[in-house]
Parts: structure tokens; sequence; C-alpha cells
């Protein structure tokens, strides 16, 4: 007869620590009790040992009975912990009808219960869920919205989210909301899209938070709904384009839709009512339009020891740094501008301790993809450029290429994807401040390599001339410009002796320049935006040159600075589906959720920023 192997410490899992109680004691755990201990109910319940209740489960005209242990099924649903332990008659009851409620689904929670596992899949997920939030099993809910989420794509999104929000399921509709508002042009390409009705698609399209490239996303998605069924919807479209943000549209594709589309042809209202705002376009009688998506302020290249290839994005709700794809090419001296909702930069040069090359290049960032493409190159290499966006065209204004200074520009047409030159400036400017307001090209300041400027001049592009405006009170080259309020600012820049932190404000209705509250630093090569009233500016001050300054226009308070070192950073690891993202002050930006956060200090200098259509420069003129 084999002789029994005497019992060791090792077959026995547990933890012994030192008793509360006192010496005389000893706190002893088993780690596998409770596992243990449900797996020894699972065994009586399929020997039907101590079970204290039966479930009849009836659906259509089938009836599968369960028996079962009450406390197991009230220790994992609260719709079960209610029935048993409060003063309902089933409390006490040793039978109980379910009704409405598929056995074969019902039988699964039933085993979760015991054993702690489910396995979802693609054809009982929506069964199971269902189920699950009826008898508030979480567990198995989540399961299933884990499951759901991992499964979504633009052609089903729209029928989880009516399905969750039918059953109650508040986590996957609101995420289900969040996928279709940062996926919205592939949603309404599907075929579940032009199953919704006006009042949803118009709650849709309402949300600030709906992030698009382009306002005209937005404007395609209702035609095409109507399109769908042009006699039972044509009735909506009005109250649908009150929802669009029209005056967001670019004026050539609105131009475009009054002289082509079928269905403004068939809707005189809706014609006139948008034949009116192209007129308010046309004579810049523009009001402010609504941002969609999250807006940040990007920064882009620039020079620490050699040129950077770097670009990154500031949040000013959350004062965050976030991290974004490389540019193609590391570029110093460029400048930047946001058109139709992608991110432009031109020209620059990159310079390395071996070469020095002047760059004719325009690249194109897409923050929804978070990736980079290439566009048509200027017509010559321009470092230290300048550019301002007028009526959906690129300006690309001034700079050098070796000791020769232009004073010439080119525009650059997105249809075509061609650069054109126009009227040249007046005088040859590098490093000039630029920027665009009321459908004319502002351009001040500069260096010609032997004059620094403090003249100021504005480009009319009906037609094709400059026009001479009052100078400033200093000569400022490596200046920042931008407008708001119908006013321009000139922010810091180089008098040909020192770094300026002073500031001064065109007045355009006076032709004349009045002093306004100076920066802490002093800034030359600096990126300059603007963003809810207040003026940011980003990159070298004379000690610090990865601070930031903001300064509130209205109330002409003094800038407050943003040191760079107290700004938390996110640094995302990959690029994310959502919302964020739209998620800038460019509207859409994507999501933003996969990154992890990290302290970071840097000394970078002449990079560029923008912040919707604004762009400036980097190094000392």
């Amino acid at each position: 007869m084999r002789k029994k192997r005497p019992i060791c410490d090792s077959d026995f899992s547990a933890i012994a620590v030192p008793s509360m109680h006192g010496s005389g004691y000893l706190d002893y755990t088993v780690e596998t009790h409770a596992s243990r201990s449900l797996k020894m109910m699972e065994e009586f319940r399929q020997q039907e040992l101590l079970c204290d209740l039966v479930l009849h489960v009836t659906h259509k005209d089938r009836t599968v009975d369960f028996k079962v242990h009450k406390v197991v099924l009230a220790s994992c649903s609260q719709y079960f912990r209610a029935m048993f332990t409060s003063s309902f008659r089933e409390c006490s009851a040793s039978e109980v009808t379910l009704r409405d409620v598929c056995p074969l689904v019902l039988g699964r929670l039933i085993d979760f219960a015991y054993t702690s596992r489910i396995t979802v899949g693609e054809k009982c997920v929506l069964h199971l869920l269902l189920a699950a939030m009826r008898f508030q099993v979480e567990d198995v809910a989540k399961a299933c919205c884990d499951f759901l989420t991992k499964h979504v794509e633009p052609a089903n999104v729209i029928g989880i989210a009516r399905f969750a929000e039918e059953i109650g399921c508040c986590e996957l509709h609101c995420w289900c909301r969040e996928y279709i508002n940062t996926h919205f042009s592939e949603v309404t390409k599907e075929e579940e899209f032009f199953s919704l009705s006006h009042c949803q698609l118009l709650e849709l399209i309402s949300q600030d938070s709906l992030k698009v490239l382009c306002e005209s996303e937005v404007y395609k998605a209702c035609t095409d709904w109507v399109r769908w069924d042009m006699e039972g919807r044509a009735q909506y479209l009005h109250a649908l384009l009150n929802a669009v943000h029209i005056y967001a549209l670019p004026p050539k594709f609105l131009k475009n839709q009054l002289l082509s589309c079928p269905i403004l042809s068939k809707a005189n209202a809706c014609k006139d009512f948008l034949a009116k705002i192209f007129q308010d376009m046309t004579l810049r009688k523009l009001p402010p339009a609504p941002n969609r998506g999250t807006q940040l302020i990007y920064v882009a290249g620039g020079y620490r020891q050699q040129s950077l290839a770097l670009m990154e994005a500031y949040d000013p709700r959350k004062n965050v740094w976030l991290k974004l794809s490389d540019m193609e090419t590391p570029c110093s001296g460029l400048a930047a501008c946001a058109l139709f909702g992608l991110l432009y930069t031109v020209g620059g040069r990159n310079l390395t301790p071996q070469s020095n090359s002047e760059s004719n290049g325009l690249s194109c960032y897409n923050p929804m993809t978070n990736q980079w493409s290439q566009r048509a190159s200027l017509n010559t290499p321009r470092n230290r450029v300048g550019v301002g966006v007028v009526d959906g065209c690129i300006y690309a204004v001034g700079g050098s290429q070796g000791s020769t200074h232009y004073n010439t520009v080119e525009r650059w047409d997105p249809e075509s994807n061609r650069w054109s030159f126009v009227c040249p400036m007046s005088v040859a400017r590098l490093g000039a401040g630029v920027t665009a307001c009321g459908g004319f090209l502002y351009v001040v300041g500069g260096y010609d390599g032997q004059t620094r400027w403090n003249t100021a001049e504005r480009y009319q592009p009906d037609t094709n001339a400059w026009q001479p405006l009052a100078p400033m009170s200093m000569t400022r080259s490596g200046l920042g410009l931008v407008c708001m309020n119908s006013y321009l600012y000139a922010v810091g820049g180089y008098n040909g002796q020192s770094q300026l932190a002073s500031v001064e404000r065109y007045n355009m209705a006076r032709n004349l320049w009045e002093p306004r509250a100076s920066m802490h630093q002093c800034r030359s090569a600096h990126g300059v935006t603007v963003h809810q009233g207040r003026i940011y500016v980003f990159g070298k001050p004379v000690s610090h040159q990865n601070d930031a300054e903001i300064h509130s226009v209205a109330l002409n308070f003094p800038f407050n600075c943003l040191n760079s070192k107290r700004l938390r950073v996110c640094r995302r690891l990959q690029p994310a589906g959502l919302p964020g993202q739209r998620r800038v002050l460019l509207p859409g930006q994507k999501r933003m959720d996969a990154h992890r956060r990290h302290a970071r200090r840097t000394q970078r200098h002449g990079r560029r920023c923008y912040h919707g259509a604004l762009s400036r420069k980097p190094a000392r003129a």
C-alpha cells in the first residue's frame, strides 16, 4: 500500500501577520478561501444541493427552470439583492418567475455569478448587455461595453448609441456620442446616418464639441441627409442650416453651393438666407463664428544649437502641453497659419553645425490624424518669412535666401495647389510682422539687410496693390503681429541694439499707433497669437527661451508670465481616434487620450506658433 505523503506548510496558500490584539495572537488569511468557497457553491448548484430558489424563466412560449442559491445571486446583482433582502414577497418565496428574458442569456449571468467568468461575442453581446442592465450585474455590463467600444466603427456607432440610450447604459451612450463627434465626417457617409430623425441630426450638429476640419463638412452632411428623402425632409433644411456655422464656411464653397446645389434650387427661402450671408462675407460684415472642438495653440519648429522638428500644442483651459508628431524636416525661421482646420508651415531653414539650407517647403499638418503631408513648394526659398490668410489663400511675405532679402510676395491657392507672385512690397522685409484682418494683409517692420523698418503697409487682393500706413513709434524686426477687435498689436522685436519688451497698437480708424502695456521679458523672433480676448506670447526671451506670457487686451492689463518650467506636459504615446481632441484654434482637434504626463524643461526659441489663422517667426534679425 502506498504511503501517504505528510502534509506540508506549502500545501496552504496563506499569509500570517502579527495580530493587532497582542503578541499572543496571529492573524491568518487563506488567500484561496473565497475562490474555493465559490467553486463549492457551483458544485452544490450542479448537484442541486442546498438550493433555496427555483427561477422560472419564461420567453415567448418557452420556460426553463434554474435551481440556484439566493445568496449567490444577491452577492453580484443589485436587482436580486433588493428582491431577496427587502419586503418584497419574493424575499421568502422558493419560486420566482422572470418573464421576457432569454433563458440562455440568463443562464450565462447565473454561470457568471458562480464562476466569475463570462464569454462575450458579437452574436450575444447586445442580448447579454440588455440582461445585465435589467438585472444590474455591473461587471457583466462593463465587459459588454468594453467589447462594444473595441468593435465600434463609423458604420455601426449610431445603432449602438441608440441601443445604449434605450436600455439606459449612460456610459456606453456617452462614449458613442463622443466617437460620433470625433469621426463625424466618416459617420455621415454610412447608411445609419440617414436613419437619424431631424431632431437627432439637429441635436448632433448643434454641439460645439463636434470635431470637423471645416464647417463645410457639417453643411454637406445636412444637404446629403435631406437629399436622402427630398419629399419628406426638405421642410427641415432651413432649421438645419440655422444650426450650421454658416459664417465659418469658406466663401468660395458657399458661392459654389448657391450656384450649383440642386437642393437650394428647390428651396428659395434657404437660398435667400445663404445669399444674404454670402453678401455679408463679400462686404466683410462677419460676426465671430463659434468654434467647434477643443481650441489649442500650436508651436512648431525652432532652434536650439540646431533647427528643430518638434511640434507641440498648448491647451489654455488645462494649462498643459501636448507632444505631437514631429515635422518631417527640422526647421527654424518658418512661418505658420491655419486654413480650413489644417496647420500649414511655410519656408524657414534647416540649420545644423554642418550645413545651412533655406526651405521653399509648404507642409500641412492634420490634427485629426496627427500626420504631416507636403504641398506645392514656394517659387523662392524664404527664411524668416511671414504669412497671412486672406479669402482662403495663404500669402508668403518677404524673407531671405542667403544675403538676398525679398520684397516679393507669393500666394498659394489650395484648390489648384499652386503658388503665384502678386504685387511686391515697397521694401524688402525679413522678420516682418504679418497678419490678416478685414480682407487685407498687413505687414509692419522687418529688416532689408541694412535697415530695420518702422514702416507699415497693407495689401488689398481685389486691386493687387499695397497702401502705406502710419509708421510705428520705433523700428522693429523679429516682432509679433496680431489682429484683435480691429486693432493691430506689434509685440516685442529687435531694434538693432537690443530686444524689446514694448507693445504698440495700430488704430485702423485713426491711422496711428498707440503704446500698450509692455511684456515682462524682452523678446524677438517669438510666437504670438490670440485666444479668447488675450494675446499669448511664446519663446525667445533673453534668459528663458521657453517662457510664455499672456496679455489681457480689453483692459490693457500687464502681461502675465506662463513659465514653461511650471507647465504640466502631456506626451501622447500614439495617435488617438478621438475626441479630442475635435479637438486649437483649429476646429476639430482629435482626442488626445492616449498619453502620459511627465515633467519637462526645454530651452527653445525661434519657434512658430499659431492659433486659428495666426502665425509668427524665429531668430533675431
